[in-house]
């Protein structure tokens, strides 16, 4: 028997079952199909050794959208909130921030991080007020599209004349620069540039890394949160909201193809076969594996499938996750500032040295950073005096040359293991097991095209207006009942909700103009 809804999600990572809440909340039958027994996409916890728990992909909270979070309930409970930023050296220095100190630097730099990070927090908020809109379509004509960029260029506006032309200057430009002109110590160069590549192909010489940075800040201010449970609690807890909502959520769904008849989305068909008919169906897989794989290029023109096969998502992050039997030695960071968030950058001009391999295919052979140590502050991560290292190792290519096989990946397991032993001294002494997620592991398990896991670079051509691609950046596709609602459109990847929830109002909003 054909079941019908009206409107179907494809894919229950965070974005999708965001969309599903607001959908489901506006009156719309909803089913979320998802391919995974286990809901929440990249965002999930699970066991990878006998008692060790971790977050799988994402493995913080900083990006949630307030009017996401809101909606929560239960609401998310935190292990530890607030977390700061402790860039490691090798000779023991360190440098620590948060969202507004700073320590382990002179008077100089100290009261320059004050401004820059005022002013890089006003910015983001700027920034993310666009990000969370449905943006408007170009030299549309369309009244509603020319307000909304009436509005936008006053926002701008009101930052002040200096301030403006400011953030114009910056918007494209290379994160390097900008801390290199404002920044003598290397160590918090370093980590702001870390900070600003994070998940891409790009180094801090590379344009457009100031954005990615501004992205990356979340409206927040770039306050870290770790969620008890791990971030599959986050996803635990959307899931239960979109179900109080009315949304019905499968697991164990992996949806084959959708359904396209005489130019019109009519539905889906599962893997087993089944059918469900629905006129709107919603994607939160990547924009090429949805053209491509589950929709079929027959049904769309020739220039989008160019664009679409031009859209850049080539991950170069891999996920590196230790069981401990304890915490590393004493002569590295004390027991506080393991519980923080900590990068291995050294300086800018390594970061920009890790990332030069990648452009020729190659694993860097001294990585760059972002670790955690969860089970500090959550008891549910690791057995009683035990410990997990969570960590996103770069650089690390998704079309390595030669191919990712057993060998290439031991050899960047072991050079990441290196790199650990330099700054947290007598950890390879603690690890009981550990595994490496390539950028091809992770294109696997959370099926993202390219282990990307923004599912489309943070670039100018790729951002706001034009993500993913002209064409479909107002998360409509060009095939009448088809949307995205995944990393892959506006505003991008990051656990905060907004695709999803823009995607619920773009659709709510069409069918309220008929």
């Amino acid at each position: 028997m054909t079941e019908r809804f009206d409107v179907v999600i494809v894919g229950g990572g965070h974005n999708g079952l965001v969309a599903a809440a607001e959908l489901a909340k506006a009156g719309k039958a909803v089913v979320v199909l998802e391919a995974k027994s286990q809901i929440g996409g990249a965002c999930t916890t699970r066991e990878f050794a006998d008692g060790f728990n971790v977050s799988a992909a994402a493995h913080l909270v900083y990006q949630l959208q307030p009017h996401v979070e809101k909606r929560l309930s239960p609401k998310p409970r935190y292990a530890a909130r607030a977390l700061d930023t402790v860039v490691l050296g090798g000779d023991g220095q360190r440098v620590r921030y948060g969202s507004t100190s700073i320590a382990g630097v002179d008077d100089a730099d100290r009261g320059a991080y004050a401004r820059y990070a005022k002013r890089m927090r006003r910015f983001s908020r700027v920034l993310w007020r666009w990000l969370n809109r449905v943006p408007p379509r170009l030299l549309s004509g369309r009244g509603t599209d020319t307000r909304q960029l009436l509005r936008m260029a006053l926002e701008l506006r009101l930052l002040g004349k200096s301030e403006m032309r400011e953030f114009l200057r910056l918007i494209g430009g290379n994160i390097y620069d900008h801390v290199d002109e404002q920044f003598s110590n290397e160590l918090l160069k370093g980590g702001l540039c870390l900070d600003a590549v994070l998940g891409t192909h790009a180094g801090p010489r590379s344009p457009n890394t100031i954005v990615a940075a501004l992205h990356r800040l979340g409206g927040a201010g770039g306050t870290y949160a770790l969620p008890a449970g791990g971030m599959g609690s986050v996803a635990a807890g959307l899931m239960m909201t979109a179900r109080a909502e009315g949304a019905d959520i499968r697991t164990d769904s992996p949806v084959r193809s959708i359904r396209v008849d005489n130019g019109r989305v009519v539905g889906v068909e599962t893997a087993d076969g089944a059918r469900i008919d629905s006129y709107v169906v919603l994607s939160s897989v990547d924009p090429k594996q949805t053209v491509r794989s589950l929709v079929g290029e027959r049904h769309f023109e020739t220039g989008f499938l160019r664009r679409i096969g031009h859209l850049r998502a080539a991950g170069n992050a891999a996920k590196l996750h230790l069981a401990l039997d304890g915490l590393p030695d004493s002569e590295g960071p004390g027991h506080e500032e393991l519980g923080q968030r900590l990068l291995i950058a050294p300086g800018p001009d390594a970061v920009e040295r890790a990332f030069n391999p990648a452009k020729y295919g190659r694993c860097s052979e001294a990585p760059v950073m972002e670790i955690l140590i969860p089970s500090i502050h959550d008891e549910t991560a690791a057995p009683a005096g035990q410990h997990v290292l969570s960590a996103v190792a770069q650089y690390a290519p998704y079309e390595l040359e030669g191919g990712w096989d057993d060998e290439s990946k031991r050899q960047f397991f072991e050079t990441c293991l290196d790199t650990l032993e330099v700054y947290l001294p007598g950890i390879r002494a603690r690890i009981l097991e550990g595994e490496l997620l390539t950028p091809v592991d992770l294109a696997n398990e959370f099926r993202m095209s390219g282990g990307h896991w923004h599912h489309g670079e943070l670039a100018l051509d790729q951002f706001l207006f034009t993500r993913p691609v002209p064409g479909a950046a107002q998360y409509r596709a060009p095939l009448d009942g088809l949307y995205f609602c995944g990393a892959g459109s506006h505003p991008g990847g990051g656990v905060s909700g907004a695709p999803g929830y823009n995607a619920a109002r773009a659709l709510l909003n069409r069918e309220a103009d008929r």
